[in-house]
């Protein structure tokens, strides 16, 4: 896991000292090593995170003369060692031990179509000497991001969006669109489009090809179908949930390729619990396993160390409480908030920052278990769909933070041009080819609304500490399997009901059968002392008030009743108007 960025040129010599630039503001990503690689139109630099093939002879950028190839690489491929036999069989020489140099390989022989042949997650720029061709690629399901900008002439990318902004030349004003998608998803903004109109995204699964003369093409590599397939008919409940155990095993047993020390981040849920469950049923012994809890607010519970603990006895684990008082959240918050790539209001992003912090002193491998609920539909929304007429009506009265309504009432008048969250989500059921309410509604929240909230989180907050964080419910051929299981299966008795029926194999029923928790930062819902004085001086800054997102009555009705202005999802509205203008502050924007 590392960060990448590069520079191209379409009619003249690249800048180095901007590649530079977008380098140096993404150490924390890959603070073992880094490097600059100039092709006098195209410029690559990379920050290393030494995970796999520790030597000098895996740094990146990577060029390989014999093939007249250079290559940046953020991710991991899980099947690097059966793809590098391949490999060798058609008699390609290796000089390293890294996972980089088989996708180096791997595109010379067979083409960009090599991504197809990935089982990982990777962000990725090859450079073809000879044509001048630069080829970017990303996963599947966007683990790893790419984000991109378009100065005049040139084509600059980084994995984060305040690494472009180091390069400079960028239209820092505010997307509209992206906006009314941030008030909307949880902070989730769609790709191409970011909350900075002079930056954008690639989408997962997305080769994208850029010429030398500047014309480009694109491609999707994969997509995603939800819903029950014919030939599946004759599988019984018993059978899917066999499937379900085996694949995930496969999923969590490949996560732990690495040259370096791995563990699991344990929150005492389900999904962290049964990856626990599944390495030690594979033999892993001595598995380092880590907790977070911070102080009870307004009487919500702010750990789940009793059942954390349980599957830490369970499994014999090595297992790390961090605990976690008010002043030391609140202390965290700035630099959590300045490793946010783009704006992002759930509140367990300093959670994660915090965790980050320490895990970092003990491995440099996580697993965590993200996807598991949108995955095998575990959110309280999901039943509501089941058979509903209107899904676009349904799933937007169930999932978004406000209303157009509420838009009018909290937007400034030159941002709100139209029900742009609502249209996308018209639009992408239109297009899908899921068949039922329900299965477009998963395919949705799999293929936008995961990469853009709770999958993107993970990077940026495990990132800020040169943690690379795995996750096992997002790989690809599980996230296939799940895809074919009927929704009945999926969203009874609360939801997950397979996923929990799998688990059973392996985990207590007491993990399995407790009350559905979140990952709780009390602090940052109910909103108390210095939270709300830091909340309020944000909102109050001469910045905020001079850039006029938002109309001043509205913020100072979220501020007089913090608790009474609570989104559907339980967040707080106040929490993510003074998050965005935050962001915006810390980034100079």
């Amino acid at each position: 896991m590392c960060g990448l960025c590069g520079e191209i040129r379409f009619n003249g010599p690249a800048d180095p000292a901007a590649v530079k630039r977008m380098v140096d503001a993404m150490v924390p990503r890959g603070p073992d090593s880094g490097g600059i690689l100039g092709h006098d139109r195209v410029v690559f630099g990379h920050r290393r995170l030494k995970i796999i093939g520790l030597s000098s002879a895996s740094q990146q950028p990577m060029q390989d003369p014999e093939l007249g190839l250079s290559l940046v690489f953020n991710g991991c491929i899980y099947n690097y060692k059966p793809l590098r036999a391949e490999l060798e069989a058609k008699g390609y020489r290796f000089f390293s031990t890294s996972d980089t140099e088989v996708v180096l390989k791997a595109f010379h022989a067979w083409g960009p179509s090599c991504v197809a042949r990935f089982l990982g997650m990777f962000a990725l720029a090859i450079l073809e000497r000879e044509s001048g061709r630069v080829t970017l690629a990303r996963d599947r399901l966007g683990i790893k991001p790419l984000y991109y900008s378009e100065p005049k002439g040139r084509f600059r990318f980084a994995s984060t969006l305040p690494a472009l902004l180091a390069a400079g030349d960028i239209d820092t004003a505010i997307d509209p669109a992206a906006l009314h998608h941030y008030m909307s998803w949880h902070a989730g903004v769609p790709a191409p489009l970011t909350i900075v109109r002079g930056v954008r995204k690639l989408a997962p699964a997305t080769i994208l090809t850029l010429e030398a003369d500047g014309s480009r093409r694109e491609e999707v590599y994969w997509t995603l179908r939800v819903g029950a397939r014919d030939q599946d008919r004759g599988m019984s409940e018993a059978e899917w949930r066999d499937a379900v155990l085996e694949a995930l095993g496969t999923a969590v047993e490949r996560r732990q390729v690495a040259d370096v020390p791995t563990g699991v981040l344990l929150s005492g849920g389900l999904d962290s619990s049964v990856i626990v469950a599944l390495l030690a049923r594979k033999g892993q012994a001595g598995l380092k396993t880590f907790s977070i809890g911070f102080d009870a607010v307004n009487g919500v519970e702010g750990d789940e160390f009793k059942y954390s603990d349980i599957i830490a006895r369970e499994f014999g684990t090595d297992h790390t409480k961090l605990v976690i008082d008010g002043s030391r959240t609140l202390d965290a918050l700035p630099a959590a908030i300045a490793a946010m790539a783009e704006p992002q209001m759930s509140h367990d992003a300093v959670a994660f920052w915090l965790l980050s912090q320490e895990v970092a002193r003990h491995v440099k491998v996580i697993q965590s278990g993200q996807g598991a609920d949108e995955v095998f539909g575990g959110y309280h929304w999901y039943p509501k769909l089941m058979g509903s007429e209107d899904p676009v009506s349904d799933y937007a009265r169930a999932y978004f933070d406000r209303d157009h309504a509420e838009m009018r009432e909290a937007l400034a008048p030159d941002l709100l041009n139209g029900d742009y969250s609502r249209d996308y989500i018209a639009r992408f059921f239109a297009q899908s080819q899921s068949r039922t309410a329900i299965d477009k509604t998963l395919q949705l929240d799999q293929q936008i609304m995961l990469v853009d909230d709770p999958v993107k989180r993970v990077d940026n907050m495990t990132m800020a500490h040169g943690l690379e964080a795995r996750v096992p419910f997002l790989d690809h051929e599980l996230v296939e399997l799940a895809a074919r299981i009927p929704a009945e299966l999926k969203v009874r008795d609360g939801g997950k009901f397979i996923l929990k029926e799998a688990s059973r194999a392996v985990v207590p029923a007491a993990v399995i059968d407790r009350p559905k928790g979140y990952f709780p930062v009390p602090a940052l819902k109910h909103l108390r002392g210095p939270f709300l004085d830091f909340v309020r001086e944000v909102l109050d800054r001469p910045a905020a008030r001079e850039r006029g997102l938002f109309n001043r009555a509205y913020v100072d009705k979220l501020l007089a009743d913090p608790d009474g202005t609570l989104t559907p999802k339980g967040n707080s509205k106040l929490w993510q108007v003074a998050l965005l203008e935050s962001w915006l502050q810390t980034h100079g924007l």
